[in-house]
């Protein structure tokens, strides 16, 4: 399989945007208010994460990449946009004053994750506030992906997929787990074994597993699916029949 250039690829990502915050430290006693850890914080760590990490992989394998998605008007959102500008990642994202920037904070010490604090609001958003920033960074694109963590800003991505059709842009899903007939129309849908098997139920073979990606693709106009599955690798299965295990 020939690797393409990813270099000459400009691709757009819509989706939930996240902050991932470590603190790490170091934990020698126990505090005397609890029976829990007390750590010594000596690092703080923020990083890209959700639809922001997947735009910071495409940039880093060399890709044009650019990002909508939702913040809100605060301290995690100025930590992204920052982190954006840096990776030089076409900054689309949307300022909501009634929601706080999506940040999961974790404490870390001795490699090993103490505690998780996720700081959110996953209400639906309407997809009438992306529009205006989709149909213009539409435009210059190459291919639209889909970040899907079911945090509320792809509760509705009928109206993204129907203007990269119209535009012919290939729409590739990362999805979560919800009905797949929300993304139906998309050309690529790429569900991890775990959300592939809620969509359409348990399989007792490949070849059952197969059929099943088959009968849901002929059913939402998908033209391919890749399942990836972990230690058995990823299955790519293509509306032409053609199919591929990479192990």
């Amino acid at each position: 399989m020939k690797l393409p250039r990813f270099d000459s690829g400009r691709v757009l990502v819509f989706g939930d945007v996240m902050l991932d915050r470590y603190w790490h430290g170091s934990t020698e006693r126990i505090s005397a208010e609890a029976p829990i850890p007390v750590v010594d914080i000596q690092e703080v760590e923020d990083r890209l994460g959700g639809a922001a990490n997947v735009a910071l992989n495409i940039a880093s394998l060399g890709g044009a990449a650019g990002l909508i998605g939702a913040v809100g008007e605060d301290e995690s959102a100025t930590i992204l946009r920052a982190k954006l500008g840096s990776a030089g990642i076409e900054d689309g994202l949307v300022t909501m004053s009634d929601r706080p920037t999506i940040t999961k904070f974790r404490i870390v010490s001795r490699k090993q994750q103490l505690v998780r604090a996720d700081f959110e609001l996953t209400d639906d958003i309407d997809s009438n506030v992306f529009q205006p920033m989709l149909d213009k960074r539409l435009q210059t694109c190459d291919v639209l992906v889909l970040s899907d963590y079911d945090k509320g800003v792809l509760a509705d991505p009928q109206q993204a997929i129907q203007s990269a059709t119209a535009l012919k842009k290939p729409i590739l899903v990362d999805p979560k787990f919800k009905d797949f007939t929300f993304y139906a129309g998309a050309t690529l849908v790429k569900p991890n074994q775990n959300e592939f098997r809620v969509a359409v139920g348990s399989w007792s073979s490949e070849q059952e597993m197969v059929l099943k990606a088959q009968t849901m693709m002929s059913n939402l106009g998908f033209s391919s699916m890749l399942v990836t599955r972990g230690s058995e690798g990823m299955t790519l299965v293509q509306s032409n029949g053609q199919l591929m295990h990479l192990p």
